[in-house]
């Protein structure tokens, strides 16, 4: 028999591996069942099913004459802005991260305190929630879309430098040795290595963001930064159900096609 094909022995079993695993498994169940008892649930309302059959009802037979009237308050006209609250907020964060992401990123630093402080400060800019930086704003510079263009553009330098940062990362050192060897210099390098290997990506992750960012502007709207999202709040307070059902119906076309057009972009570039 040839000793090539003899069975290896099976690897000894980690009982300290295995111990490790039950344990974060154990935990992971305690965390589970502490978060659900910190919930307090009321109940389902009495009302819950008159209201939900009502804006199904608004979805099935919408107010069609709120599509396009020409006033400008029109559900064309808002979805047109909620766009373009996200386009720009999101076209905005993207040419700021790029300093902020060379700045978080591990292998362009020779002291590792350099880029942890750079991960530190994205990480404090991602945690202030879109709403929170809308209501923010619209102190600053008062109700209408540009809040909206303002949060959206602020969150989105937290999140797209982060991506940013690890895509640089990623990058491999040859072409940079490649431009140093020739004697070219940082800014060189960067110009002519860097940012040519690293553009798939930066375009790939902003396109990313832009589609979590048009979710983002149709919520902004309720609390005043402009978009979809305040006829929406209007709508329901005043129980306009048809006039709601339009405008979740344009929502979801509206995702639906920039999500495909996106995801094509995205997968062109790959």
């Amino acid at each position: 028999m040839d000793k090539s094909f003899a069975k290896l022995p099976p690897k000894p079993v980690s009982h300290l591996k295995l111990i490790t695993h039950w344990l974060i498994a154990l935990v992971t169940i305690a965390i589970i069942i502490w978060s659900c008892t910190g919930i307090n649930f009321g109940g389902i309302k009495q009302t819950a099913a008159q209201i939900a059959g009502a804006i199904f009802a608004g979805i099935f037979h919408p107010d069609w004459s709120y599509i396009y009237n020409g006033s400008g308050e029109d559900l064309v006209s808002q979805l047109w802005e909620t766009i373009c609250i996200a386009f720009l907020g999101t076209f905005i964060s993207a040419i700021i991260s790029l300093p902020f992401a060379f700045w978080a990123a591990n292998t362009r630093h020779k002291k590792w305190y350099a880029s942890r402080s750079g991960k530190i400060v994205l990480a404090v800019i991602r945690s202030f929630p879109e709403i929170v930086l809308a209501l923010m704003f619209i102190k600053a510079v008062g109700p209408g879309s540009a809040a909206g263009v303002l949060a959206l553009g602020f969150h989105s330098v937290g999140m797209l430098a982060k991506l940013f940062s690890e895509a640089i990362e990623n990058l491999e050192d040859g072409p940079n040795e490649a431009v140093t060897s020739v004697g070219g210099s940082k800014f060189n390098t960067i110009m002519f290595s860097t940012m040519p290997n690293l553009m798939p990506a930066l375009i790939s992750n902003t396109l990313y963001r832009f589609d979590v960012s048009i979710r983002s502007a149709s919520i902004l709207g309720l609390v005043g930064a402009g978009g979809i999202g305040y006829p929406l709040i209007i709508a329901l307070q005043y129980r306009q159900w048809d006039r709601v059902g339009v405008i979740l119906v344009g929502i979801i076309i509206m995702v639906v096609i920039i999500d495909w057009i996106s995801g094509w972009i995205r997968k062109k570039l790959v």
